[in-house]
């Protein structure tokens, strides 16, 4: 694979699977634009990056604000002077039951996990279609193909998002744009960890863990692998599909 001077905006990769990402990017030769709403998180994945000798830039983004993230593709390419890529990664949740959830928690896991993806999409497709290029991918979740108990609206978003990439493949495909989706398992992520606290979250893990064919966790390098792939020329009759990447979790 190979990215060599490709110029990617990676959304929510200030730590997680999204830092994880940046870096097998900027392996590849990419630059990176390393969008998060936790600035100090974003800039760390840069000196990750210009410590391997890729190139970086972090913004502050919150991917709910349409603003923002115009601003977000506008500084990409005063910057870089193009876009090649981008990867909406940018996610959150918490692990809860539907009939305890409040309206409020409903609004924050849509906007982010739903709005949020179609806020940047929407953002790029002008530069994409214009310069007839472009590749998107997009981080859903196995929750959104088979559910997820105490993550019904979280599936739900993700879910939205597979059909979402599904329909903008179908669209974007006579500017040869490609937009393909990766559903990753359970990832061993500082938010994984913040959601899973306490004795009850350390049996969630263990019931994940024992979920998985592999038996252990992904971690985001392994994601990180089949996300390079898709918005690599690699891939270029790939579209609309969508990669499960959780050691065996889901099989469909």
């Amino acid at each position: 694979m190979n990215l060599q001077d490709k110029v990617a905006i990676i959304t929510g990769s200030g730590g997680g699977i999204g830092r994880g990402i940046a870096l097998k990017f900027g392996s590849l030769g990419a630059k990176v634009v390393v969008a998060d709403l936790k600035i100090d998180g974003a800039k760390e994945t840069v000196s990750l990056l210009e410590k391997a000798g890729a190139k970086g830039l972090a913004l502050g983004t919150d991917i709910t604000d349409r603003s923002q993230v115009q601003d977000m593709v506008k500084t990409t390419l005063n910057t870089f002077g193009k876009l090649d890529i981008l990867v909406n990664n940018a996610g959150w949740d918490i692990i809860e039951p539907f009939m305890k959830n409040d309206p409020e928690l409903w609004d924050k896991v849509i906007a982010i996990n739903l709005k949020g993806p179609i806020n940047c999409t929407r953002a790029v497709l002008d530069h994409f279609v214009e310069k007839k290029f472009g590749k998107i991918v997009n981080i859903s979740s196995d929750a959104g193909r088979v559910g997820s108990s105490g993550e019904a609206v979280y599936s739900a978003c993700k879910g939205g998002i597979i059909a979402f990439t599904k329909t903008i493949a179908r669209e974007m495909a006579r500017y040869q744009i490609n937009v393909n989706c990766v559903c990753p398992g359970p990832t061993d992520t500082p938010l994984l960890a913040e959601m899973t606290q306490g004795e009850t979250g350390a049996k969630i893990i263990t019931a994940m863990t024992n979920a998985v064919p592999f038996r252990r966790l992904a971690k985001p390098e392994d994601i990180a692998g089949a996300v390079a792939f898709l918005a690599s020329d690699d891939a270029g009759f790939i579209t609309g599909q969508t990669l499960s990447v959780s050691g065996g979790l889901t099989m469909c």
